[in-house]
């Protein structure tokens, strides 16, 4: 890995927890999963750093916060985080942000911001949905079904957020972009 790489993956880690400096939204129906921007950095470290590099930025931010940063949204951190709610959906950030930067690399024939929107829908809405329904429902009995149904009520506010990373990615020039190109993990 390159001095490069390791800069880009700090500064990754940085813009997740700048997003989490965002006020958290709480829903009392959401079992204690709260509404915040941090997902939007997956999203964006997924497509702009790829699946590899982004997975690094994820493991970096989350490994701070498991030693006691308050970086999570709401001053949040330390080991319990992955004890609660939203462990589920923390630990989910890793695969998620590889499958958003395998898809944004699969996709080379597609405008860059359409190919990176779809991407942060398959990897950053759906794979951190997967692993986040399966971690709140184990980790407060409530049935995968009710789970799901409290999840959704996130769904709006994480589309606009892979619309957004479509949208920085679009008006980014070509150079900058890691696309098909780049040697694959």
């Amino acid at each position: 890995m390159t001095t490069r790489e390791f800069v880009r993956i700090a500064l990754f880690a940085a813009i997740i927890a700048a997003l989490g400096l965002l006020p958290k939204i709480d829903l009392p129906f959401a079992a204690g999963v709260p509404v915040t921007a941090q997902t939007l950095g997956v999203m964006l470290a997924g497509v702009l750093l790829g699946p590899r590099s982004g997975a690094a930025a994820v493991v970096l931010f989350l490994a701070v916060v498991a030693l006691g940063g308050p970086l999570l949204a709401g001053g949040r951190g330390g080991f319990g985080v992955f004890f609660g709610p939203t462990v589920g959906f923390l630990l989910g950030w890793v695969p998620g942000v590889m499958v958003t930067g395998l898809v944004f690399r699969a996709l080379p024939k597609l405008p860059a911001g359409v190919s990176a929107a779809a991407a942060s829908i398959l990897g950053g809405i759906g794979v951190i949905y997967a692993c986040g329904i399966a971690g709140l429902a184990l980790m407060t009995g409530l049935p995968l079904a009710k789970a799901a149904l409290a999840s959704l009520t996130f769904l709006p506010g994480d589309l606009l957020k892979a619309i957004a990373t479509g949208a920085v990615v679009a008006a980014m020039p070509a150079s900058t972009r890691l696309r098909a190109s780049v040697p694959q993990p």
